[in-house]
């Protein structure tokens, strides 16, 4: 059988028409594991935490190194991946089918605590981040791994029976009526398609806006502002929530360059909370240790599976 190259590998990632079905995930995932385990690349496992490792290609793709992978979520078989997935497909059609009841049934409660949500969409996310981890210049890809993420998000939102899509409004701003502020929504969903009429301002009272990022670096600081920001422009609380993938990046360590360092700032996160506004939820695919120890950020941070299994049909 022909195995698929990481050339092919990364024109799939770019093609723009692609990844319009979840399926499109579940090819992308199989057909990465399978070609790790055909190339056998160089595996590295971090120093300094050891749950994490990393993946060295050959010298055709310049020994690039994979971003750090933590292997108590990334799945490493194709064909454990392929069993996973199958049972993620049947848990999601459950959650369409029953709702919120779902997690009253003890097969999908011996499900969940598995972990199993946040492994396939993890492993699922990153085969496409270790895909762009392999082009000779990372610019390329860097933008689109993000979208494919959101993109993501969005497909298990609409998979379980919700209405959820980007959107880009222009808010005005009160006193200054020649004057609006755009703002550009990786993802507006609701439980019921909603009709926007004017005295909604945009986002329905039964809306919810989600920010999606890969990582929170960089980026916390927008994403607490746009919720202060629009919920003093619309003038009511406008529910916000923010999903990333993981907070971890490589870094040197002592005398070796596979190190893994957080990229979490918790003093930031709790003072933005605190002082300007609080998130209506906040989810990780994986999360850092101390948002699981801290008794401040546990109260704020949650993994994606609870927002999937459980939240997301309280909002």
């Amino acid at each position: 059988m022909k195995t698929t190259s990481l050339l092919e590998l990364q024109a799939s990632v770019q093609d723009k028409s692609a990844f319009t079905d979840l399926t499109d995930y579940q090819l992308i995932g199989h057909t990465f594991l399978t070609l790790l385990e055909q190339s056998q690349p160089t595996r590295i496992i971090a120093p300094n935490d050891h749950r994490y490792i990393f993946f060295q290609y050959g010298e055709q793709y310049g020994h690039k190194i994979t971003r750090p992978l933590n292997s108590d979520l990334f799945i490493e078989s194709s064909t454990a991946f392929e069993t996973a997935f199958e049972q993620f497909a049947t848990f999601l059609d459950d959650l369409r089918r029953l709702g919120e009841t779902a997690v009253e049934k003890p097969p999908i409660q011996k499900y969940l605590e598995s972990n199993a949500v946040n492994k396939v969409v993890y492993t699922i996310q990153q085969s496409i981040g270790c895909i762009g981890d392999s082009f000779l210049n990372p610019n390329q890809s860097r933008k689109r791994i993000g979208q494919l993420f959101e993109n993501l998000v969005k497909l298990l939102i609409q998979s379980v029976g919700f209405s959820c899509e980007s959107r880009t409004i222009n808010v005005p701003i009160p006193e200054y009526p020649d004057y609006s502020m755009s703002y550009q929504l990786d993802l507006v969903f609701s439980r019921q398609s909603v009709v926007i009429a004017s005295e909604s301002q945009f986002i329905h009272p039964d809306e919810i806006i989600g920010s999606v990022k890969t990582t929170s670096k960089d980026r916390i600081d927008k994403i607490f502002l746009d919720k202060y920001l629009l919920n003093k422009l619309l003038g009511r609380d406008v529910p916000v929530i923010a999903i990333f993938l993981h907070d971890v990046q490589r870094a040197k360590r002592a005398n070796s360059i596979f190190g893994i360092n957080s990229t979490f700032k918790t003093n930031h996160f709790l003072g933005y909370t605190m002082a300007l506004t609080r998130m209506n939820g906040v989810y990780y695919v994986d999360p850092r240790p101390e948002m699981i120890t801290n008794p401040r950020l546990n109260q704020e941070i949650q993994d994606f599976q609870q927002f999937l299994a459980y939240d997301l049909w309280r909002f």
